[in-house]
């Protein structure tokens, strides 16, 4: 089977899993379709909030993504990066905002090892090991990381943590928060290692966009703080470099499956409340979308 094939075949093959009304709910992706035959790449808008995310896609600030579908509203899996990733990297992604019933979200991965009856749903990838990186390692991937925030930049005990879960992760000062061009500093480095990689390997890389995260303010001219409006003129300034990234990785590479979402959401004063961390509206809602390029 080609691989324009399989990931057709991957768009049009119906998921079925049984919420806690008996219903069954219909997923977009049959994952045992994408894995083996497409690259995965799993795009973290860090601390993006989901009111900003439809904002700006209403108002068409992000073109790029907009292509891709309407933001989904989510459960964030964590109120900050840290438990956030850990529940993410083990196939447990944001789930939608009126879910009742762990039986109501839709499982992409499964992690055969644990509990929900240890019954892999149809259509999701049920991977062995701790992580879904892990999984997919045992068959045949090249794990990748691109780290952003703290939690990725291998420079402490705690920053070494999520880097380990992959084959290859890296980090360096040009990616931080403080940078203003971060995010064109991380594409530019992912598609430099792109065009050095097997054709033959697939690859699941992760990436950490940090500059939704504070300090944004220098993404709206004459701004001396962080706001709304901030957070929203970065998420337009990652827009733009998402879409060189996208493009040049299905020139380079064909069909990808793409994850893109927030791990949380932060607050700008509401309720007296600043930055996350916390459980808040603002903080626990977050937007969500997955795609073919």
């Amino acid at each position: 089977m080609s691989e324009d094939t399989a990931a057709s075949t991957a768009q049009e093959v119906p998921v079925r899993l049984f919420t806690s009304s008996g219903k069954h709910q219909k997923s977009s992706v049959d994952m045992t379709q994408v894995v083996g035959t497409s690259d995965i790449l799993f795009v973290c808008l860090d601390t993006l909030r989901y009111d900003v995310a439809v904002q700006e896609e209403a108002s068409g600030g992000t073109p790029v993504l907009n292509q891709y579908g309407p933001w989904q509203k989510c459960q964030a899996p964590g109120n900050f990066t840290y438990p956030s990733h850990h529940a993410m990297f083990a196939g447990f992604l944001p789930c939608r905002y009126d879910a009742k019933n762990v039986a109501d979200r839709e499982l992409l991965f499964f992690p055969k090892a644990i509990g929900l009856g240890r019954k892999t749903p149809e259509g999701a990838y049920g991977f062995s090991g701790s992580t879904i990186m892990e999984g997919l390692e045992k068959d045949g991937y090249d794990t990748w990381c691109v780290g952003g925030v703290a939690f990725f930049d291998k420079r402490s005990d705690l920053g070494k943590v999520f880097p380990s879960y992959f084959q290859k992760s890296y980090w360096n000062p040009s990616f931080g928060c403080p940078v203003k061009d971060s995010t064109k500093n991380q594409v530019d480095f992912i598609l430099g290692k792109l065009s050095k990689a097997d054709a033959e390997k697939r690859i699941f890389l992760y990436l950490n966009v940090d500059a939704i995260h504070y300090p944004n303010y220098f993404y709206l001219e004459g701004a001396s703080n962080d706001s709304m409006q901030s957070h929203a003129a970065a998420l337009r300034y990652v827009d733009g470099e998402l879409g060189r990234l996208f493009a040049e990785w299905k020139n380079l590479r064909g069909n990808t499956f793409v994850i893109c979402c927030s791990d949380h959401g932060t607050c700008y004063g509401e309720d007296g409340c600043q930055f996350h961390g916390v459980n808040h509206p603002a903080v626990n809602t977050i937007p969500y979308k997955h795609f073919f390029i």
